[in-house]
Order: C-alpha cells, then structure tokens, then sequence
C-alpha cells in the first residue's frame, strides 16, 4: 500500500501492541488522527500466545465499521449453537437462533497476525516494536494505555486496580476431538461445582478448553503428560465431546476482578485490561475491552465532527464506559458464584432459571443479545 501524507496534526501514543492496543490504533487513524504504536515485544512475542477468543456481535460491529471484518472472518470460526449445562441440576438449555451465528472464534496468532499487518501497512501508523520507551513525544495530544492488568503506565499515574482474586483459577489447552464429535458449529459452556468449563470450536475438529477451577489445581493439570490431562478432560466433558489429542502446551493463569476507579486521567486514557478485567466465563473479557475502543472510535469521529476539543472526548469516553463495565463484570461475576454454589436453595433457584430458559424462546434470544454486547450500541 502507498504511504501518503497524513493531514491531521492530532497525534496519540497507544502503549501496547495486543488485540485491544492494535484495534485502538486502527481507531484512531479511522477519525482521523496519527498514531505511534509501541510495545516492548516483538511481532514475534505478539503473536505467540497460544490461546482462542470467542467474538460476539459488538466485536463484529466494530470490526465492519474498521473495514476489517471482510478480511478477517475467514480465520474465525462461526457457531451457531450454544449448548448451556448445569452439572449439578442435570439441566442443559439449547441456544440457538435461526441458523444465525451466535459468535465466531479466533485463535490468537491468527488475529494479532492480521492486526499487526493492518497497522504495518497504515500511513498514519508509526510501529514502534521491540523497543524499550524512551518516553513520550512532546508533541503527543493523547496516551492511550493498552499494557494489560499490569500496566506499568497506571501504575505510574498511581491509578489503583481495585477489586479481588477469584478463588479460581483457569487453564486452557486446545484439543482435537474425536471424529464425528467435532461440534465445529457447537459452543459449550458446563457449570461445574468447582467452576465453569467452556468448549469453542476452533474448525477441523479441533477445539479450545477453558477450565476453571482452583488455581493449584489448574496449575497441576497443566503440568500431567498429555495422556493424563486427555483422561482428566474425558472425564469432565459430556459424552458427546471426546478429546483424542493435546494440540498445545496446557497454560494456567490467576483469574481477578479487577477495576481502576477512574478511565482518564490528564491526557491519559485507560483502555481494556489496562482498566478492567474478569471472570472469562461467558468469553466478556476481549469484547468488553473492545466495546472500549468502540467508545474511543465514537468519541474520536465526534471530535472530528464537531471541532470540539479532546477534554470533552476523554470525558465523554469515560461517562460513556461507566454502565457497561459495572454490568458486564457484576453479572459476570454474579453468574460465577451462582452457579459454583451448592447451597440447595440457590441450587432450586438455578434448576427454575434454567427451566424458565429453555421454556421460552422469548428469554433465550433476550439472554443472547445481553451477552453480546448489542445492547451497548
């Protein structure tokens, strides 16, 4: 593509180069400003987390009004079911929406592969990779920090991150399943005792595993053999679902409820994991962050517009943020405890949900658009 010369004088720094710092770089060459994107990794690095995430429609949203979605769709893989079971009431609720894709999912590599191509071939963005900060450019108008849960630029700014670890922790490992139970179309999510168990099809009968569960555990189950973790997965996972074959090294990792108490401060803009972060039930975190750069692209082009200046799009940033980031990450978290407790009331009270669930098709479709985000928009 032919570099041509940016006209707008507006110039950002988005520290940090993941899925979110990439998409918000992408945002703001979309209204219009120039953009330095740094990250102290590599493309390299970038890339090579060996992990899948689920998108919902808000992704999907953002990522046509990006003009990316077309480019990108063919490395995701759709699924149009939803399969929902609660082990401890014996209950399961089918999710399904005439025909119509629930969500899609993307391995890591694939998706930060293509992003960073995005950003290498844009005029308006100055890839800064592998390098260690020497600090800020004065003529910078706006920061955009994407560094994760341990930014070090929010902790720089004494910016908290409030909140708590969950007892639970989470292992994900990719697996291959057995022929004629691929499911490539199926989502599970299993509600267990010790906590939640997704299942996403990742295509050509291969899937990704998210397992959450006390977080020494995790860790040990990470560390069995292969044949041993197979057999440990065969004997959590419905009878439908047999994993034959470990397609990656298993990783285990803390899960936290995490949330800085302000998304501004100065000129200074937190951005995804960076000022939030939770449960990965339900697959909320990358979308969650997301709905964080649709804000800033919605704010970004208002700027533009109307020729205000970048107080009022910081500050409407942040008013805007507010409501989803406490309804995501409280349901989140409230669906979490609900069902890992096994107090016999709230157990009569989950087997009544569920049945509530899968009695109307009116509720089911109501539950699918709250967890995709579409409400937000």
């Amino acid at each position: 593509m032919a570099k041509v010369a940016a006209i707008n004088s507006d110039r950002a720094w988005v520290s940090g180069a993941g899925p979110t710092g990439c998409l918000a770089a992408l945002a703001l060459v979309k209204a219009g400003w120039q953009v330095i994107l740094h990250d102290s990794s590599t493309s390299a690095e970038l890339c090579s987390r060996s992990r899948a995430y689920a998108l919902t429609n808000s992704s999907k949203k953002l990522l046509e009004q990006l003009d990316l979605w077309g480019e990108l769709s063919p490395r995701c893989q759709a699924f149009k079911t939803l399969l929902l079971s609660d082990k401890s009431t014996a209950k399961t609720v089918r999710f399904w929406q005439n025909n119509q894709e629930l969500g899609w999912i993307i391995n890591h590599p694939a998706l930060m592969d293509f992003l960073l191509a995005k950003c290498q071939q844009h005029q308006a963005i100055q890839m800064r990779l592998g390098e260690a900060s020497s600090g800020i450019n004065s003529d910078i108008q706006l920061t955009v920090l994407a560094e994760g849960p341990n930014s070090s630029g929010r902790k720089a700014l004494g910016i908290g991150f409030y909140g708590w670890p969950y007892r639970q922790g989470c292992l994900t490992v990719q697996v291959e399943l057995q022929q004629g139970n691929s499911h490539n179309e199926t989502a599970w999510e299993l509600f267990r005792p010790e906590g939640p168990l997704a299942v996403l099809p990742l295509g050509d009968g291969h899937a990704q595993v998210v397992w959450s569960a006390p977080l020494q555990q995790c860790r040990q189950r990470a560390a069995l053999a292969a044949p041993a973790l197979l057999e440990k997965l065969s004997q959590v996972l419905p009878s439908q679902i047999r994993p034959i074959a470990i397609l990656d090294k298993p990783g285990a990792f803390a899960v936290e409820w995490r949330l800085a108490p302000k998304l501004v401060q100065g000129k200074v803009l937190l951005c995804g994991e960076s000022a939030h972060r939770c449960h990965p039930v339900g697959g909320q975190g990358l979308n969650l962050c997301w709905r964080d750069v649709s804000t800033l692209l919605q704010e970004a082009k208002r700027q533009r517009q109307r020729g205000t200046g970048l107080a009022l799009l910081l500050a409407r940033y942040q008013q805007r943020r507010w409501f989803d980031l406490l309804s995501t990450m409280v349901a989140t978290d409230a669906l979490v405890r609900l069902f890992s407790n096994q107090q016999p009331l709230l157990r009569w009270f989950r087997s009544r949900v569920l049945e509530l669930l899968k009695a109307s098709g009116l509720l089911r479709k109501f539950s699918l658009k709250l967890a995709s985000g579409a409400w937000t928009n």
